[in-house]
């Protein structure tokens, strides 16, 4: 008997251990056992050959006529073909370069023969069929036929040098000698949920006997992925809630008092109550861990400003870390125009009962440096803004009491971890990790169901409407050239317009926006290249296309550009992914914008490659109006609020998510004017990319949108697998469609794990979840 521990050479064979190690990367009998089969074959109903039509998937009955071997005329290689019958009709089986066939197939020999039918110069055959062969004919033959026909046959993944046949026999192997094994659901459990025992479900899922057992086994390795992980995350809450931490409430007559009393908009309901749960979560003797989430525009920097208030009202300091130089200053702008002379104490015109606001980020010159670290370390300054420099050494703070965490998912583990360790003694400091990317609540128990959860959907009072339209330059180029015509009259009537590129362009030889700048601090302008699906070479299936973190690779735009001609690349080839031209780049647009259809308009560019203070220059000429369109990559995803701007357009728009386009969006819209989008494309009706745009055109719900986003996405690029390089764990559960599933194993892991904490009475768990995070990305799991 065999155990799952064991190294494949024990259980097969040094040369087959060998190479399923090479090919697949499976080492042990549970690796092998675990690595379920992609996909299952029903041969089909035993059919007589006279009544074959083509596409059928058919089992036959038949005896070998003729069989011979012959050489491939335009390349390399052999053809065996030979021709079966039953009798009344014929049909000819063809193998490609597998010459043992031509030995096996003797002419007389009766067997079974299952594929899909074709038709090649008008003749009915299987190509690569499975089949058969009788020994002895006194069997019940016709009996024996018709079981062979009925069984589900697993299809692994394979590679080159294993076929999936070759994978089946070494799994049937190791289920012959195996016994029962220790499982990491728990008895009880698996009781209360009437499901099978590891060892059975991993015969049901190999060998299924039918489609019911088959489906039963299925379902319990469901709910095991989703019951491993939502006990890590259980030991994860229980191991954060006994962490000690200073109690941070607000004072009254304080400063976050004197912020209500002077904002110049009432505070939604919405943000209330969340500002009531982080209040609560800040009185606390443990740290919070707190995930805000909110629409585009639904005003998560008050929310977070409050908080950080609450804690300068303790004595404390409070730091928002933000992913770019150019949201850094962003956010630092924003807060010093809520705060007015709150934030300026000790300085002309400041309040005493205020405090300081500092921004650190790595372009700083040294005298401004010198002087924002004196401010953070005497405590002068309660609140600090900054970039990656924060976690520098040199910055220490007089008494770190919130960390505030914004786009958490461009953050590295060990960078987060860095900032949150600054506080001053045996303490940690409480975490708000705030996101303007909507999540599904199935994704969010998933990704981050270590962190509590608040939610602003609601959209403050006064903000525009926008207005979103699909351009799509194949079909119809005269709208292309009314775009520019838009821009144009938007530009003269003082209002602001964005131009969104995926690439920057110039004669760098890798021009995607992936960051850098200077200082240390890293850019977010970057488009991620799209990943190819894995290759089957016995099943030929069609590879699938997915983009990875929030980008889906497809399409791309050429089509006319009005009076200035075309827009740089090949609009001639349109459609879906693989049109052999490069994304239209800011550099070649705003040239061309500038000597065609928007001459003697001020165009500005920003993209990654400029310089801290090229940036911050550049997004002052645009606010201000004196440039007011501006051509851009994404670094103005998030965070940019300049509130005169009113339309945006955006270039090649199936090359982005569709996560990613209503983030973009979200930056129009954010005044009283009214807003257009308008997601140019040449991708065409009825494709994977131009629906993606069709549902961002139709809707300005983002939890909608993100749902639409993930049902088109690998589940590895939710949890990180596709960056990574890796395969998600994950292969049953989907976060999007097995909400019930989660929330069961939810529940299961919180009982085990308060019963159990360090589940010393559950090895087999806690094997199974080292198992699982040593698999994933090594960020996925430390999203907080």
């Amino acid at each position: 008997m065999v155990e799952l521990h064991w190294d494949l050479d024990v259980a097969l064979g040094d040369k087959t251990a060998k190479t399923l190690a090479k090919e697949l990367d499976l080492h042990t009998v549970e690796d092998l056992l675990r690595y379920y089969p992609r996909r299952y074959i029903e041969r089909g109903e035993l059919t007589e050959l006279d009544s074959l039509e083509e596409g059928e998937q058919v089992t036959v009955l038949a005896k070998v006529k003729e069989v011979h071997k012959r050489s491939m005329r335009s390349r390399r290689g052999s053809i065996v073909e030979a021709v079966v019958t039953d009798g009344t009709g014929e049909l000819k089986l063809t193998f490609f370069n597998q010459p043992w066939h031509e030995e096996k197939l003797q002419p007389e020999r009766l067997g079974m023969f299952a594929g899909k039918v074709s038709t090649y110069r008008g003749v009915r055959q299987l190509a690569h069929p499975d089949y058969k062969l009788f020994v002895d004919e006194d069997t019940d033959v016709r009996s024996a036929a018709e079981l062979y026909a009925e069984a589900i046959i697993p299809v692994y993944r394979a590679t080159q040098r294993l076929a999936s046949w070759r994978i089946e026999k070494c799994v049937r192997t190791l289920l012959d000698q195996l016994s029962d094994v220790p499982d990491p659901v728990p008895d009880d459990v698996l009781r209360r949920h009437r499901m099978p025992g590891l060892a059975e479900t991993f015969h049901a899922v190999h060998r299924p006997a039918d489609r019911q057992r088959l489906w039963q086994a299925q379902a319990r390795l469901r709910f095991e992925e989703a019951f491993v992980l939502q006990t890590e995350l259980a030991r994860r809450r229980a191991s954060t809630a006994a962490l000690p931490a200073t109690p941070r409430r607000s004072a009254s007559g304080g400063v976050l008092e004197a912020l209500d009393a002077q904002l110049p908009f009432e505070l939604t309901r919405g943000q209330r109550q969340v500002g009531d749960m982080i209040a609560a979560d800040l009185g606390q003797e443990h740290p919070m861990h707190r995930l805000l989430q909110g629409e585009v525009g639904a005003g998560k920097t008050v929310v977070a400003l409050r908080a950080m208030l609450a804690v300068v009202d303790s004595g404390g300091q409070a730091a928002l870390l933000a992913p770019t130089e150019v949201l850094a200053q962003q956010h630092y702008h924003s807060l010093m125009e809520l705060l007015g002379p709150l934030g300026q104490r000790g300085m002309l015109g400041g309040l005493d009962i205020g405090t300081r606001v500092a921004l650190v980020t790595g372009s700083m010159g040294a005298a401004a440096r010198k002087e924002a670290l004196l401010d953070i370390g005497v405590g002068d300054a309660g609140i600090v803004v900054g970039t990656h420099a924060l976690l520098e050494e040199q910055v220490q703070f007089f008494d770190l009491g919130l960390v505030v965490i914004d786009e958490q998912h461009r953050f590295g583990v060990e960078q987060r971890a860095a900032l949150t360790a600054k506080s001053r003694d045996e303490t940690r400091p409480h975490v708000l990790v705030m996101t303007a990317t909507p999540i599904p609540r199935t994704v969010a128990m998933t990704v981050f169901g270590d962190l509590e959860i608040s939610t602003l959907s609601e959209i403050p009072a006064g903000r525009a409407d926008v207005a979103t339209h699909v351009v799509p330059v194949q079909e119809k180029p005269h709208y292309l050239e009314r775009a520019w015509q838009r821009v144009r009259e938007e530009a003269e009537a003082g209002r602001g317009v964005y131009i969104v590129c995926p690439r920057i362009g110039g004669d760098v030889a890798d021009d995607a926006d992936g960051g850098g700048g200077t200082g240390g601090d890293i850019d977010d302008d970057a488009v991620p290249a799209a990943s190819a699906g894995d290759p089957d070479d016995d099943l030929s299936d069609t590879a699938h296309t997915a983009g990875t973190g929030g980008s889906a690779g497809t399409g791309g735009t050429g089509g006319s550009a009005g009076t200035a001609g075309h827009v740089p690349g090949d609009a001639s080839s349109g459609g879906e992914s693989g049109s052999g031209r490069q994304p239209i780049a800011v550099l070649e647009l705003a040239e061309m914008l500038r000597e065609g259809p928007l001459e003697g308009i001020e165009v500005e560019v920003l993209h990654g490659r400029l310089g801290p203070e090229a940036k911050e220059a550049a997004m002052r000429r645009f606010a201000s109006g004196t440039r007011p369109v501006l051509v851009a990559t994404t670094v103005v995803e998030v965070g940019v609020d300049v509130p005169t701007a009113s339309t945006m357009v955006i270039m090649d728009a199936d090359r982005f998510g569709v996560s990613q386009l209503h983030q973009l969006r979200g930056r129009i819209g954010r005044g009283s004017v009214p807003g257009l989008c308008l997601l140019v494309t040449d991708s065409p009706a009825g494709t994977p990319a131009r629906e993606r745009l069709d549902a961002v055109a139709a809707s300005r719900n983002g939890f909608e949108l993100a749902r639409v986003d993930l049902e088109q996405r690998r589940e590895g690029d939710v949890l990180g697998a596709t960056q990574s390089g890796r395969r998600s764990s994950l292969k049953f559960l989907r976060v999007i469609r097995d909400e019930d599933v989660i929330r069961e194993a939810r529940e299961d892991a919180v009982t085990v794990v308060s019963s159990d904490p360090e589940l010393r009475e559950h090895p087999e768990l806690d094997r199974a979840i080292s198992a699982f995070l040593a698999s994933q990305d090594d960020d996925y799991m430390d999203k907080a």
